[in-house]
Parts: C-alpha cells; structure tokens; sequence
C-alpha cells in the first residue's frame, strides 16, 4: 500500500484534463455568483459537460468546491513552506502566525463562498488543508517551546469560513478589524 502512496498520478488524458478545468472555471463562476446553493445540475450545464462527466470526477459539489479551493490554498501552502519572512521560515512563531492570519483572511474574504461550499461545519476538519493549516500552528506552538495540542485547533477556529461570513456580512465588521483582532490573538506566542 505504501508503494501505491509513492507512485506517480496516473497521466491525465486532454479531454480529462480539458473537462476538468472547464469544470473548476464554471464553478468558481457559480460559487461567486450564487454561493454554496448550487447543484450539480447547474455546474454540469455551466461546465458544459454531461452530468456523468461531471459525477465521474467529482461525486457532489462539495468535492469540487474542495478541488477548487485547493488550488488557491497551495499557493498560501508553497509561501508557508518556502516564502520570505513573516510567513515563510525565519520570523518568530508570533510574526508567522499573524502573518498567516492576514493570508487567511485574504484567501476568505476573495474565496468566501467557495469556503462555505467546501469547509462547512464537520466537513472543514475532514479536508488536507486543515490538517495542513493545523500542523503549520502546531509546528509555530512547538518551536515557542509549548506542547499543548489542542492550542492549535482553538488558533485555528477563528479561520472557519462560517465565522468570517458572521463577522464580515452579520457584524458588518471590515477585514482591517478582523486582521487587527487575529492580530491580537496572535500575541498568545512569543515574538
């Protein structure tokens, strides 16, 4: 099984990988649009492919608000692992985790709906990149000299789209109050 892990992704035929993009094009416009309420129906005919292209690839809307998401989340991901200071390697756990919720809250405010269709309650633990997000916390939490775990998941909550959308659309609270505050709770690790 763990050679399986290791082998190279099967190659992906062009008309594959043409569907595909069409597909996340589609959705990216229908999430903006109409937020996480669409369905496959929709994204199919968008996409302007036929629904077992579409179910082929992706069993429910979800998974492509996931695949979607991804994308942009690898980015923030290669900045994290290989970028300049505050976020990259070299700044203090505090820096790093300021600077990471300024590119969180960046990611949601252009994202939102996107978020809301693939990290909704539950499903948000369930997906790579929160278990990516949880150990870059975790790696900050540690290289402070601390080892409580579950420090990360509570760093990590004020993230979860549900409450930014709160924040943003039900307080009416701007994205400088929102960075100013994670700001703030940052300051639980040492500069």
């Amino acid at each position: 099984m763990a050679d399986d892990l290791l082998a190279p992704a099967p190659a992906e035929r062009a008309d594959a990988a043409a569907n595909r993009r069409r597909i996340l094009a589609a959705a990216e416009r229908l999430f903006a649009e109409r937020g996480p309420q669409i369905s496959m129906t929709d994204l199919a005919t968008a996409a302007g492919v036929g629904r077992a292209t579409l179910y082929r690839r992706y069993p429910d809307v979800t998974s492509v608000a996931v695949a979607l998401l991804d994308v942009h989340e690898q980015r923030l991901q290669q900045e994290i692992l290989a970028g300049p200071p505050p976020l990259g390697p070299g700044a203090s756990p505090r820096r790093r985790l300021e600077a990471f919720y300024d590119s969180m809250i960046e990611l949601l405010e252009r994202h939102l709906p996107l978020a809301l269709g693939a990290e909704l309650g539950a499903t948000r633990f369930a997906t790579g990149a929160y278990g990516f997000w949880r150990t870059f916390v975790m790696s900050l939490i540690r290289d402070a000299g601390w080892q409580e775990d579950a420090l990360a998941d509570v760093l990590l909550a004020p993230l979860a789209p549900e409450v930014y959308r709160y924040q943003r659309h039900d307080r009416g609270r701007t994205v400088p109050e929102i960075k100013s505050a994670l700001a703030r709770l940052a300051y639980v690790l040492p500069d």
